[in-house]
């Protein structure tokens, strides 16, 4: 007697809960560097760090096309996408090196671009000048998670993310609150994390294929492997992750000048906005671990050339991820006076983020859509739409509002971010719907079949009972 298949909201939660365990602990880290700081006797040691870890957000994360690119190549290769696994590796490695080399002389002048006072400038500058000691690391690591994700080995980046994030935990407490060194203790307890990050990425490959390495070892002796051999594979690696690449970019552009206006009305203000970017991360990355479920079972069902899969994904994906932002959004709003006490004691800093808290609380139901739309696009390999709907985003939205609300204060520069998330979950929709309408997401020449993002009415589609897709794990179609 055969096993019987497992549902799609299973499936979904099976490959999402791992991931948001690991997103959250990103934040979470975050939030430690932040609340041990905040207890330092001076905010500048906070404003310090916020900058420099949002500069090294900008100029890592720029390169974040490594993760999502290599997550949907290897979820639609269909081969175990070890070739893909190796181009995107070796990539990050000679980026980072290339992103050490340019950016170490360049650092005063971008921290100064960032508004930083005169007390926080040499903290940020010096938080930055060892972060980049890791960058090769840290953006190879953005490749092996993205092909953990593609495999739909989801437990593998909750081993690499919590082993290292732990490690870095422990190291903030000797280096900043044990040996006082403030924002370098900091970075070098972040550049430690990245090394442990890159070891344990290596040593999990043999869990989920243990021929990864034979693998590897013939792809480096073929002689068609190498772009002046073979150009196709890596110009295709180089499309999607050009239009990630400019995506990513005009998202970094809009959350660093967040930063920076926030810097530009002093260090109290730049802290509350530090300890409200930290929260918004960590409801943003829990959110993004059904995003991460929806790339590799979207890439799957290209694969497959299954609608059926595709559809089923999207539906299960979104519910859940919808559920999940209303648990956060009523979490933020009563837990609101427990919440902000974790961060910091500073009276005038929390005074700031009071202010601005509701903003905050606003933001995971609509943002929300934006992250399930992206997961779906990265699984299809639409960058070029992520591209489009970003630049209007930034570009049409954010920083004309902030123009016309500079007289607004910190409400300006957070009511722009508001409309700027507003106009990504529009923008990604209307290219959803016109695809399930118009054109097959999986077989070309095929007519899709019109569906809603939480509620795909595919008339084909079995549901049992219990309101679930039931789909073989094996074949991608309905049973």
């Amino acid at each position: 007697m055969s096993q019987p298949q497992p549902t799609m909201n299973s499936r979904v939660w099976n490959l999402a809960w791992p991931m948001i365990l690991s997103n959250i602990s990103v934040p979470l880290l975050g939030a430690v560097d932040t609340a041990i700081l905040g207890h330092l006797p001076s905010p500048v040691y906070l404003s310090g760090v916020a900058i420099g870890a949002s500069v090294m957000s900008m100029l890592l994360w720029a390169f974040g096309f490594l993760r999502m690119g290599t997550t949907g190549l290897v979820a639609r290769s269909g081969d175990g996408g070890a070739d893909w696994l190796l181009r995107a590796v070796l990539s990050g490695l000679l980026l980072g090196l290339l992103l050490a080399i340019i950016a170490s002389p360049l650092l005063e002048v971008i921290v100064q671009w960032m508004n930083a006072s005169p007390q926080a400038a040499p903290h940020a500058a010096a938080y930055l000048q060892i972060r980049l000691l890791s960058a090769p690391l840290a953006l190879a690591n953005f490749a092996l998670l993205g092909f953990f994700i593609g495999r739909q080995d989801s437990r593998a980046p909750l081993f690499i993310l919590l082993a290292a994030n732990a490690l870095n935990i422990v190291l903030d407490l000797v280096f900043i609150a044990g040996l006082g060194l403030g924002a370098e203790g900091a970075a070098m307890a972040s550049v430690c994390a990245d090394v442990c990050a890159f070891a344990c990425g290596l040593l999990r490959l043999r869990r989920v294929d243990a021929d990864i390495w034979k693998n590897i070892s013939r792809q480096l002796q073929r002689t068609d492997f190498f772009p002046h051999r073979s150009a196709a594979p890596w110009l295709e690696l180089a499309r999607i992750n050009g239009d990630l690449f400019v995506r990513t970019c005009l998202l970094l552009l809009t959350l660093t000048f967040f930063t920076a206006q926030g810097a530009a009305q002093g260090d109290a203000v730049l802290a509350a906005n530090a300890i409200l970017l930290q929260l918004l991360m960590m409801t943003s990355y829990a959110l993004d671990g059904f995003a991460h479920a929806t790339e590799a079972l979207v890439g799957e069902s290209v694969a497959k050339k299954s609608p059926h899969l595709f559809h089923a994904t999207v539906r299960s994906a979104g519910i859940w991820a919808l559920g999940s932002a209303a648990v956060i959004t009523l979490v933020l709003i009563f837990g609101r006076p427990l919440i902000l006490p974790l961060f910091t004691d500073l009276n005038t800093v929390i005074a700031q983020a009071e202010r601005a808290y509701w903003w905050l609380c606003t933001l995971p139901l609509i943002a929300v859509w934006s992250y399930q739309l992206d997961g779906v696009f990265i699984g299809a390999g639409k960058s070029r739409e992520m591209r489009d709907s970003m630049f209007v985003a930034t570009v049409l939205v954010f920083f004309p509002v902030w123009w016309l609300t500079r007289g607004w204060g910190n409400h300006g520069v957070w009511f722009s971010l508001f409309l700027w998330f507003v106009s990504r979950s529009l923008g990604l929709a209307v290219y959803y719907r016109y695809y399930t309408l118009k054109v097959s997401w999986v077989v070309p020449g095929q007519q899709s079949h019109p569906s809603s993002f939480v509620v795909s009415s595919i008339a084909t589609s079995q549901i049992n009972g219990k309101g679930d897709t039931t789909v073989d794990v094996r074949s991608g179609s309905d049973v």
